[in-house]
């Protein structure tokens, strides 16, 4: 469904046939230049790049909106929230949006984006409009999706604050990009989209390989006894406790059906086994790591956040 205030309401509706909106996974960094940590392959149908020429360039030279400096606010300590709201920043990982966003030819297309707020970088999946172009918006205004919905707008929240802080003599000053205040863990995932439906079952008396691990922050270290190095370009459900194999491969073909952020939980093991030599630890002698995960797909990869929920004793 779409937003009655979404830029895609004033589009007249079409006879021809329904047109293509590419999709892809990036994630770029919560410093203030936003800088670009990864994309998938799918931007070069939606933009044209490669990602070699996407990737280390700010993602705020892309944004072809008058509220292009206003958007790294989103993930800003106590961004959406009124003067002293005490609110912990955890409530909102989750947002959409629209920008127009420039094309490698030079032209300006509108994109819905949905990004996922991590510690230290934020990852979005986003649609491309082909079709919609030249639409520059003044204003950004974000809706929150954890598990309820808050409309924000970003633009008239950061003027407002410059007003009160006019009234009172002080300097505007841009909120912290720093540290989360939770002490929860939560560690991003990108996964290469793979054919869900072709994992090898029980039958075989292997656990199903399924996606492979594209992207992963470095706080994956303090869910499981593995680092980014252990986990790149292994099998995701291999990181999964086998009672929750199938559970989460359905999961995937949920998220990959739907164009939705979905929420969900299951358990991982604490002690994956992934380097031949490593101490193997059995099953049922593998502690379980139960998380709470936000996912999203693409064309070409699925994105996973997971939040530490508890630890359960073998």
């Amino acid at each position: 469904m779409v937003d009655s205030s979404s830029p895609l309401q004033s589009q007249p509706a079409s006879r021809s046939e329904k047109p293509h909106h590419p999709t892809y996974i990036a994630i770029h960094s919560r410093c203030n230049l936003a800088s670009v940590l990864y994309v998938s392959g799918g931007i070069r149908e939606a933009l044209g790049y490669t990602p070699s020429q996407i990737i280390t360039k700010p993602a705020l030279a892309f944004i072809a909106d008058e509220f292009q400096n206003d958007y790294m606010l989103i993930y800003s300590r106590n961004s959406g929230h009124c003067e002293g709201d005490d609110s912990d920043e955890d409530g909102a990982d989750v947002h959409s949006f629209y920008l127009n966003t420039t094309h490698a030819d030079g032209h300006v297309l509108l994109e819905r984006v949905t990004t996922i707020k991590c510690s230290n970088c934020v990852i979005a999946v986003i649609t491309a409009y082909p079709e919609i172009t030249g639409q520059n918006q003044k204003e950004l205004e974000v809706e929150m999706i954890d598990r309820k919905m808050k409309r924000v707008n970003i633009t008239r929240e950061k003027k407002a604050q410059l007003e009160r802080q006019k009234k009172i003599g002080k300097p505007f000053i841009q909120p912290s990009m720093g540290r989360e205040r939770s002490k929860q863990i939560k560690t991003a995932f990108i996964l290469e989209r793979a054919d869900v439906a072709s994992l090898e079952t029980a039958e075989t008396g292997r656990r199903p390989v399924g996606p492979l691990v594209a992207f992963c922050t470095g706080s994956v270290s303090h869910l499981i006894e593995a680092d980014t190095s252990d986990v790149m370009n292994y099998p995701f459900l291999k990181l999964v406790a086998p009672e929750s194999v199938a559970y989460v491969s359905d999961f995937f073909d949920r998220l990959l059906d739907s164009n939705s952020v979905m929420f969900d939980t299951f358990a991982l093991v604490k002690h994956p086994h992934i380097i031949d030599g490593d101490i193997f630890v059995r099953d049922e002698e593998n502690p379980r790591i139960i998380v709470e995960c936000l996912g999203a797909a693409a064309d070409d990869g699925i994105a996973l956040l997971l939040r530490c929920l508890r630890v359960e004793p073998a």
